[in-house]
């Protein structure tokens, strides 16, 4: 059986993509208001369990389910282009599955279903015969939750040692996992003539570029303007204040990305996207400010 290269295996695991899940678990860590030096064993495993292993699961199983849409969207992409030959593809997406169920083991039970909650989803959302990515409502819901908010509420309750996060860190991580389905809308921009042809209804296909576009632009803003509101109602202005800024920023890019979103969603993601992560991080010094997240 013919074996594909590593250079392929690291191609179809999308290293690039591992950023979102892994930041969003450390401003878990740093919302938790705990010393993560006490604890760098427990930090070092979620940011691996987030990145190199859950979230490469969802490349993989996406690039799986989704051969046929890249054959058109992305032709030079693994399997389309025969880099990645046979079943090697689903292989790996199940090999890789296994293995990030075996090391969130050593996250303990909040860890484990968190994990476990990430790979159903990531299945959910490429494979029939839910393949929630046919409808772009529903399949960015669910990319947005695990990449955002399921990361940053794992994080704070790892260090925890598996409590719950508070209310006000559950409401941020919500919040920053409803901007994030803004944030998948542009992504779904580069992928429209095979979506189309294929039947899948992102919502750049479902609403057009333009409208799609300026959805993708209130949902990013919207949460952030309730996350300056409640950072300020919680006794951090100064927190609440840089967000702001960051969010103030963002604005003026997306009245640029507006001009044409499809040709400029890459620009944004490396801009304006940088400037809403940039806020999650401040959000999460906020929490540890005001004295953690735990009860």
């Amino acid at each position: 059986m013919t074996r594909p290269a590593l250079s392929a295996v690291a191609e179809l695991l999308k290293p690039i993509t591992w950023f979102p899940p892994m930041w969003a678990f450390g401003c878990g860590v740093v919302a938790s208001g705990l010393p993560a030096g006490e604890r760098w064993q427990v930090v070092l495993l979620g940011v691996l369990l987030a990145g190199p292993l859950v979230c490469a699961t969802s490349q993989a199983v996406n690039d799986w389910f989704d051969r046929h849409v890249d054959a058109i969207n992305e032709p030079q992409r693994p399997i389309p282009s025969g880099r990645m030959p046979g079943h090697w593809g689903l292989y790996i997406a199940v090999v890789w599955t296994v293995l990030s169920l075996l090391v969130a083991t050593a996250l303990g039970p909040w860890g484990f279903a968190a994990a476990a909650l990430g790979l159903l989803l990531a299945w959910a959302y490429s494979a029939p015969p839910l393949r929630l990515k046919a409808n772009g409502w529903w399949g960015n819901s669910a990319c947005a939750l695990c990449y955002e908010g399921l990361a940053w509420v794992t994080g704070a309750a790892v260090m925890a040692g598996g409590a719950m996060p508070d209310l006000r860190s559950l409401l941020l991580a919500g919040l920053y996992s409803a901007g994030a389905h803004g944030i998948m809308t542009l992504n779904d921009f580069k992928s429209v003539d095979g979506d189309r042809r294929m039947g899948i209804a992102s919502l750049p296909v479902q609403l057009g570029i333009a409208r799609a576009g300026r959805v993708a632009c209130w949902v990013m803003a919207v949460p952030q303007v309730v996350v300056v509101a409640l950072l300020a109602h919680w006794g951090a202005p100064a927190h609440a204040a840089l967000v702001g800024m960051l969010l103030g920023a963002q604005l003026m890019l997306m009245s640029r990305l507006l001009d044409d979103p499809r040709a400029r969603a890459p620009w944004y993601n490396g801009t304006g996207i940088t400037l809403y992560v940039l806020g999650m991080l401040v959000s999460a010094f906020a929490l540890r400010a005001l004295g953690g997240d735990l009860t």
